[in-house]
């Protein structure tokens, strides 16, 4: 692994820091969980878009520049550090594109990725179910074949966003006889088509973009299953690879975080501070590690699990501890939404107690215990 960054690398750094130095909103925008601020978010994702700045690792073609991985994760630190808007686009352009990208067809990837990169588009992820929450194997909705498609029926919930998406990926059960794993199908659909209601699901701050997701025999053709039919645990694994590993929870965040942790009173006393920021910087190092391995052709596998214990209990630990120097004040701080965004960061992505039976059996080899 060398840290030492080349020509390109650091014009590009440069480059973003200034457009960033030039385009960030002075006022930070409404919050992405009301209509106002999802809004106010999808512009400037197609502000980003049309600086060619939405998606950089991108392909050209379908709206990036064919930016390096290790730019990505350059132009991630600078995008936090800028404090730039929270990215609404997220569930696309982070976990159903890199799933696109490997498992799409070519049509997919033309009739889908350009809206996605210029914010027209933008998904939610229809994975959990009210009886199958990170056990993503046990869930019930049903695929039903019929003549040029599928009718999808069930119940989704804990969608991000979805009561303002356009659209939504989500696992599907398409054989009924199969056992857990096997009989599941992935699918593209649209939010608006016939027979798919949309509930907002209450939340403690009063913000209504959670929801839930009921379908009635809602057609999907067969060109918007992703992946082969039956196959849709091997695709889905593909995206959770990405939601606990490298693309969701990029370091940028985490040493902003970190850094905006050191500025408050009272910080450089307190050691939570200290072990926050050298947490920050070791996840910041392993995360290059695995843009080394993944440039040579690795691949992101069960320590995905690992990466999201760490940075799901790093972002709790920061949280608390800025509540704590901030005492009462904090409650009228800017580290409200964080600290309620990060006692979410512990379930979803696959909940913590689940990332550590994947660590226990598949990283340590340890036996399968009782379920």
């Amino acid at each position: 692994m060398d840290l030492d960054l080349s020509p390109a690398d650091v014009a590009f750094r440069d480059e973003v820091r200034e457009w960033l130095r030039e385009h960030v909103p002075r006022e930070p925008l409404p919050s992405l969980e009301t209509e106002e601020g999802f809004a106010a978010h999808r512009r400037w994702e197609q502000e980003l878009h049309e600086a060619r700045l939405s998606v950089v690792s991108w392909p050209e073609e379908f709206g990036g520049r064919g930016a390096s991985l290790l730019q990505w994760v350059l132009f991630e630190e600078e995008y936090y550090a800028a404090g730039a808007p929270g990215r609404v686009s997220q569930n696309g352009i982070f976990l159903l594109a890199p799933t696109l990208f490997e498992h799409g067809t070519p049509d997919q990837q033309q009739r889908y990725l350009p809206r996605m990169a210029a914010g027209t588009d933008i998904w939610a992820q229809a994975w959990s179910e009210p009886e199958a929450g990170s056990d993503l194997a046990s869930i019930r909705s049903t695929a039903r074949r019929v003549d040029g498609g599928w009718l999808l029926s069930g119940q989704k919930t804990w969608s991000s966003r979805a009561a303002f998406a356009d659209r939504a990926f989500g696992l599907f059960r398409s054989d009924p006889e199969a056992q857990r794993h096997r009989g599941l199908t992935y699918f593209l659909f649209p939010l608006d088509a016939e027979g798919v209601t949309v509930r907002p699901i209450g939340r403690i701050d009063g913000k209504p973009a959670f929801a839930e997701l009921f379908l009635d025999d809602v057609f999907v053709p067969d060109e918007d299953v992703l992946g082969e039919v039956g196959e849709g645990w091997r695709v889905a694994m593909s995206t959770a690879s990405n939601e606990r590993g490298l693309t969701l929870r990029s370091p940028g965040r985490f040493l902003a975080t970190a850094q905006r942790l050191t500025e408050l009173p009272g910080a450089l006393d307190d050691d939570r501070v200290v072990d926050a920021w050298i947490a920050a910087q070791a996840y910041r190092l392993a995360t290059f590690e695995t843009v080394t391995r993944v440039t040579e052709g690795g691949s992101l596998g069960a320590e995905a699990s690992l990466n999201k214990l760490f940075w799901s209990e790093l972002d709790v630990a920061m949280h608390e501890t800025a509540w704590d120097l901030l005492g009462p004040d904090a409650e009228v701080s800017s580290w409200v939404e964080g600290y309620l965004f990060s006692l979410a960061g512990p379930i979803y992505a696959g909940t913590n107690e689940i990332q550590r039976n994947v660590a226990a059996e598949r990283l340590l080899g340890l036996p399968r215990g009782s379920r």
